[in-house]
């Protein structure tokens, strides 16, 4: 049984991070992937995919410059599934390379085949070409999430799909039934609408990313609608069938029938935990697949660690990055400052939404006297240069010692921009860095110093 410092099982972004650290560390490091290509979920099925397919979608559709050439401008008149995927297909490869090269130069193995514990210090992993037995002294559970099922949703891979199933649709449909308002669902409901589909969004809950700034989900939605898209807010769907004349019938709780030619099912994940046998390494997974750790991202098992989607929120591809680092560094004996309420959100909606720190909601509650300063795209020179006039920063900050408290952001570029206000955010920075500022003429990081003023303005009429 061969042996190895450290263990990873899965090699997305929280796997291929862990595993590198590992090897940085010196230790031998072995990396499993059930799949034959590297870079699991996030490069494969998911968050890769994705937003390649949103900036096809962009591209293609000529979105950006309708504002300048008019709502007819197309740079494709008629956009295909294939379109979309030969794009896709590209980028897939890239990264995979990309993956593979670090790996490689890192000299971390790579073990293809499904792994399942056969106890807490050792694993087996089962391919085409048999089974093998490997033993380590640390291990990092990184094995991602797949889209949740419902046996209310018969899934067909044609007419009912999942996310990793869109791609393979042989047509854009002419309209389509989303069920799931998080950021999968949306996404995919801007991007389809932005296509020129009719998209019915079916929403459980009152209100859409109910993680994010109310103001910025508002003005979302407002695009959203302003696209044709017909939200269902508080609607839960009881069943879905194929319609005897073709296309897909969605019926709600409520009573209500939503008919389209298309459904994507999109709501939530469940933790690729099922071919672990996480009993036989003395773990447990919840009724979502998801493992528990502590702030070091250990598990109940002290040499065990599990990063990335299988533990949860906010299962973002940057964040788990930074969890499989801290988890293989600490495996080790290093110490690792990272904290959580510094992590950005980008949430590729069509326009962006991105953020760090609190919300006023949040602040609200909090009873923290706080003041709001605001730029509009509209208002800055590169937001008219660029046709995008919609967009918006918002800045939140503390009024009595003006510290900056939360970024907000809806826009092309949001999830870019963003880091010039998560770097003062960090820093402890105040109002004042953007007031005494210069920024690059014309460019939208001047709405910065647009929204501090806005902002301060407020705080001297009183």
């Amino acid at each position: 049984m061969q042996s190895y410092d450290l263990i990873v099982i899965g090699s997305g972004p929280a796997g291929q991070r862990a595993a590198i650290q590992g090897a940085k560390s010196g230790k031998k490091v072995a990396l499993v992937e059930r799949r034959e290509v590297v870079g699991g979920a996030c490069i494969n099925t998911g968050t890769i995919p994705s937003k390649t397919m949103r900036e096809a979608v962009l591209h293609l559709s000529g979105f950006h410059y309708q504002s300048i050439y008019g709502i007819n401008y197309k740079v494709k008149e008629k956009i295909t599934m294939q379109d979309l995927s030969f794009r896709v297909q590209h980028v897939i490869k890239t990264e995979v390379d990309v993956t593979q090269a670090q790996l490689s130069r890192n000299n971390i193995e790579l073990i293809t085949g499904a792994a399942s514990f056969i106890s807490p210090t050792a694993i087996k992993v089962e391919n085409s070409r048999g089974v093998s037995e490997y033993q380590g002294s640390f291990f990092v559970i990184a094995t991602g999430t797949k889209p949740a099922s419902s046996d209310r949703v018969p899934l067909n891979g044609r007419t009912i799909v999942n996310s990793d199933q869109l791609l393979q649709m042989q047509e854009v449909p002419k309209s389509m039934i989303v069920v799931g308002g998080g950021v999968v669902g949306v996404e995919y409901t801007c991007m389809f609408a932005t296509l020129g589909v009719r998209v019915i969004l079916v929403e459980k809950r009152p209100r859409l990313l109910e993680f994010a700034d109310a103001e910025m989900v508002e003005a979302l939605s407002y695009h959203l609608r302003d696209h044709r898209v017909t939200m269902r807010l508080n609607e839960e769907v009881e069943s879905v069938e194929e319609a005897p004349t073709g296309g897909v019938v969605a019926n709600l709780q409520s009573k209500k029938k939503i008919s389209g030619e298309a459904l994507l099912y999109a709501v939530g994940r469940q933790g690729n935990v099922d071919e672990l046998d996480l009993a036989a390494a003395g773990l447990t997974a919840d009724s979502r697949g998801r493992i528990q750790v502590d702030a070091d991202f250990r598990t109940a098992q002290p040499h065990i660690f599990a990063a990335g989607d299988v533990i949860g929120f906010p299962s973002l591809a940057s964040v788990s990055m930074e969890q499989g680092r801290i988890a293989a560094s600490t495996a080790f004996g290093g110490t690792v400052h990272s904290n959580p309420a510094w992590y950005p959100y980008g949430i590729y909606t069509i326009p962006e939404i991105s953020f760090i720190g609190k919300t006023e909601e949040q602040l609200t509650d909090e009873d923290v006297p706080y003041e709001v300063g605001v730029a509009y795209y509209r208002e800055i020179a590169r937001g008219q240069i660029r046709g995008d006039t919609t967009g918006r920063l918002k800045l939140i900050f503390h009024r009595e010692t003006r510290k900056l408290l939360g970024v907000h952001i809806i826009g092309e570029g949001a999830s870019e921009l963003l880091h010039i206000g998560q770097a003062v955010f960090i820093l402890d920075g105040t109002m004042d860095y953007f007031v005494n500022t210069v920024f690059n003429y014309p460019t939208l990081a001047e709405c910065y110093k647009a929204a501090a003023f806005n902002g301060l303005n407020k705080l001297s009429k009183f």
